[in-house]
């Protein structure tokens, strides 16, 4: 018996082992043997680098703004949000000038819920400069619009918003609207699309207007609300690197248009004749680099137009301040 009594107990011992690792194991799955799910994303999105942002110290620009991803079948490269060195998190909002959309730069505390933070800036409107522009900046969501929910997964944004958000207005403030957070949202690189809920209940008949979202809306279910040269970079009011980048999309005669750069005194610093890469009834992107002087910081100005097929005059005249640096 004492033969085998050392061999047994050996066995017992290690068949103990094994079980007690088994057990561990488990504690790292669900109850049923599956990975545990991971929890909903609630808007966060990872900050990488977007547009250039002032180093750390400097003063903002004296309008807040942004700048905006294309929205046509050959979208150009969307500036991420970024954490800058004083810690405050650049995003964009979508706004509008003279019934366009137009991206505006906001700077909100560091965060990687950069999704809901952008939201939750688009929801407070224009600021008191925005509004008092010329041409003013206005916004198409009512007042009092609260962000109930954002889950961000595999692509699809989810917004969750309050029934204010389909207050008033007519078809076009409520087309316009739409644009705006699916804009918004779209800046990031995770979202390609958006879905809408109100207090919680899917949206399929969006408002009074009758309005059918049979599905996720995309950027391009919102073009109309363009202008003919939709500048993606800088964003009104932003701050140009120098050489500036400027990037976006237009939809002109041949697709031919120009970028024009002011100093604070109106004087030109930069005129480039752009070629996009589809016109005449297209979206085509078009992505250029302006070098200009400056001794000092200061506001100028990022001017796009075109020349009339008719009689070379200039028309379709669209005007971003910029805040230039040496």
């Amino acid at each position: 018996m004492n033969a085998f009594a050392q061999p047994n107990r050996r066995l017992v011992f290690v068949l103990f082992a094994l079980v007690a690792l088994v057990a561990v194991g488990c504690d790292t799955v669900g109850s049923r043997g599956t990975l545990a799910p991971r929890s909903p994303d609630s808007g966060t999105i990872a900050p990488s680098s977007p547009e250039p942002t002032a180093p750390a110290g400097t003063p903002a620009p004296t309008a807040d703004p942004g700048s905006t991803a294309t929205p046509g079948s050959t979208p150009t490269t969307t500036p991420r949000p970024t954490v800058t060195p004083s810690g405050a998190t650049s995003v964009k909002v979508y706004l509008f000038v003279e019934g366009t959309l137009v991206p505006v730069q906001r700077s909100v505390d560091a965060t990687r819920a950069v999704g809901r933070a952008a939201l939750t800036e688009l929801f407070e409107g224009p600021t008191a400069a925005e509004a008092g522009a010329s041409p003013a900046l206005t916004t198409s969501v009512p007042a009092g619009t609260i962000l109930l929910g954002l889950d961000i997964a595999d692509g699809l944004a989810t917004v969750d918003l309050s029934r204010e958000f389909e207050s008033g207005g007519g078809s076009a403030s409520m087309f316009g609207r739409l644009a705006q957070v699916v804009y918004t949202l779209t800046q990031f690189p995770t979202v390609d699309r958006v879905a809408f809920r109100l207090d919680g209940q899917p949206v399929t008949v969006f408002s009074g207007e009758g309005i059918v979202l049979d599905g996720p809306s995309v950027r391009t279910d919102y073009e109309s609300f363009l202008p003919a040269m939709f500048v993606d970079r800088p964003a009104w009011g932003g701050t140009l690197a120098n050489p500036a980048r400027v990037t976006g999309l237009a939809n002109v005669f041949e697709a031919s248009f120009f970028i024009e750069l002011r100093d604070e005194d109106g004087v030109t610093l930069a005129n480039e004749h752009v070629m996009a890469t589809c016109g005449t009834g297209c979206w085509g992107t078009f992505d250029v680099t302006l070098g200009y002087e400056v001794r000092s910081r200061q506001q100028g100005s990022l001017i796009v137009y075109n020349l009339s097929a008719r009689d070379g005059g200039i028309e379709q005249v669209r005007t971003y301040p910029v805040t230039l640096v040496p």
